[in-house]
């Protein structure tokens, strides 16, 4: 393996070299092993590591039928701790443990060394190089103590992902699930970037999937300065590009978010508050405008590492609405030849729009509804009825959305009679849709999840439609209500 390399050696007296410590601190949970053997291996009273007290490894082990059945905590204190009946040696980190062939072969790493060299019995030392930073002595004490019993703690979340590297580079599988199942449950804000870190960096697929998806619940929903600091680029990209990102308000807000991020990427420094940010954020953007107003952000030395990340933005969802444009185009961090394509792009689909009669996507294809959707979001605080919109050209689809506590209606409110052939007021109208209602624990956890599905609807003049009946008996406030739109059929290559 990459971060380790290892090698056997004949049996000799070790130098002064010190014998490894006392287990670690217990690293969050109480965690129990899986009940099964190494291969070849008999099983004494349902556990791996009963055996008797005066057994002699390897050589009596597997003989005796009336020693003594013990505990898996004797075996920790006495064959680990104490390193009673040793018969091979691992050095490593400055250390030396002095352990069993028997209880190493749990790990996939040490049963494919021994027995790759099991004709060379007189070889009882092997000296592990270890090369990941991630793994200290505490950590490699803990997982090789755990080869010794069938429970162990874990109690410091931000330890485990120590462990896990370790169980990882030893190939110790039931340890590793253990730790990935423990690092789901304590994902935060605090601790979400650095387990999706150690996710890719060890392959813990679970482990990526749940941080992954913590932050698409959670960038917009509950920012804090200190989440912005530690997403990196191509995580932010990631996460910009999702159809599942849970958008507060709409598109343009999106857009907002990657300002305030990027300020914070390039200033690090700075200890102001989440609600200060915006504001600071666009003075430290109009200083840099004052400098050189030529050159968008995006085209600098500073902004170029962010260009792929800004890409994700679905401007046609942006400039559909005055005041967003303004923004964007007084902002001046995208380039003008960006914006451009935009423009020209949403000027072709409405005249397409207005020739062809169109009336909207006549069926849900999810494909294009996760690529091009219209994302946004509310926020309800308290029950009760409400009605809003969002607003935005929208092709001229005035749709409102109607909240209570039964149920979510989509209400079509045409207040001007249609002209002829005019897209913007026609009566008859199809839109695309997903709706989704969360509710979040204090940690930001979705603890309540309900949704539509991606669909389609048919309204005719100032029609309305029932899209998800509520039970008021599970409610919980505040409650948070995402849609992802599609007004317009896209256009065929």
């Amino acid at each position: 393996m990459g971060n380790l390399t290892s090698r056997l050696l004949g049996r000799r007296e070790l130098g002064p070299t010190d014998r490894h410590q006392p287990g670690p601190r217990n690293v969050s949970s109480r965690g129990k092993r899986k009940r099964t053997l190494p291969s070849g291996e008999p099983e004494v009273e349902n556990s791996r590591r009963s055996l008797g007290p005066e057994v002699n490894f390897p050589q009596e082990a597997s003989r005796s039928q009336s020693k003594k059945v013990i505990t898996s905590e004797y075996a920790y204190q006495t064959f680990f701790l104490n390193g009673e009946t040793s018969d091979i040696k691992i050095r490593a980190l400055g250390q030396v443990w002095c352990l069993h062939k028997r209880y190493l072969r749990q790990s996939v790493y040490f049963a494919t060394l021994l027995r790759n060299s099991c004709d060379h019995s007189n070889k009882d030392i092997i000296d592990l190089d270890i090369r990941d930073h991630n793994i200290d002595v505490e950590s490699l004490n803990f997982v090789l103590g755990s080869l010794y019993r069938d429970e162990y703690d874990l109690r410091e979340p931000l330890r485990v992902s120590r462990v896990l590297a370790t169980a990882c580079l030893l190939q110790v599988e039931d340890l590793i699930e253990m730790c990935e199942e423990i690092m789901k449950e304590a994902v935060n804000a605090k601790t979400v970037c650095g387990y999706y870190a150690t996710a890719e960096a060890y392959g813990a697929a679970s482990l990526k999937t749940e941080c992954f998806a913590w932050l698409l619940h959670n960038l917009m929903t509950h920012p804090t300065v200190e989440l912005f600091k530690e997403i990196s680029i191509d995580l932010m990209s990631q996460l910009i590009s999702s159809a599942d990102l849970l958008v507060i308000q709409k598109e343009i807000d999106v857009y907002t978010t990657l300002k305030e991020w990027v300020f914070l990427r390039l200033n690090p420094a700075w200890r102001g508050t989440i609600q200060q940010l915006l504001e600071r954020a666009n003075h430290w953007f109009s200083r840099l405008r004052g400098r050189n107003a030529s050159v968008a952000f995006l085209e600098t030395r500073r902004g170029r590492p962010f260009q792929a990340v800004f890409k994700n933005l679905r401007f046609q969802h942006i400039i559909c609405d005055l005041a967003s444009t303004r923004v964007i185009e007084e902002d001046t961090l995208i380039p003008s030849e960006w914006l451009s394509r935009v423009y020209k792009q949403q000027w072709f689909t409405l005249l397409r729009a207005q020739r062809s009669r169109e009336i909207g996507p006549r069926y849900a294809n999810e494909t294009e509804l996760e690529k091009h959707s219209m994302r946004c979001g509310k926020m309800v605080l308290k029950e009760g009825k409400f009605s809003w919109k969002w607003s935005g050209f929208n092709f001229g689809f005035p749709l409102h959305v109607i909240f209570t506590n039964d149920y979510i209606i989509f209400k079509q409110n045409l207040v001007t009679k249609p002209g002829v052939g005019s897209v913007c007021l026609r009566s008859l109208r199809n839109i695309a849709f997903r709706l989704t209602l969360v509710y979040f624990d204090s940690r930001g956890k979705v603890i309540f999840s309900q949704t539509t599905g991606y669909r389609t609807l048919t309204f005719v003049n100032d029609e309305d439609h029932l899209i998800m009946k509520l039970d008021s008996n599970v409610l919980c406030f505040p409650l948070y209500v995402f849609c992802n739109f599609l007004f317009t059929s896209l256009e065929s290559p």
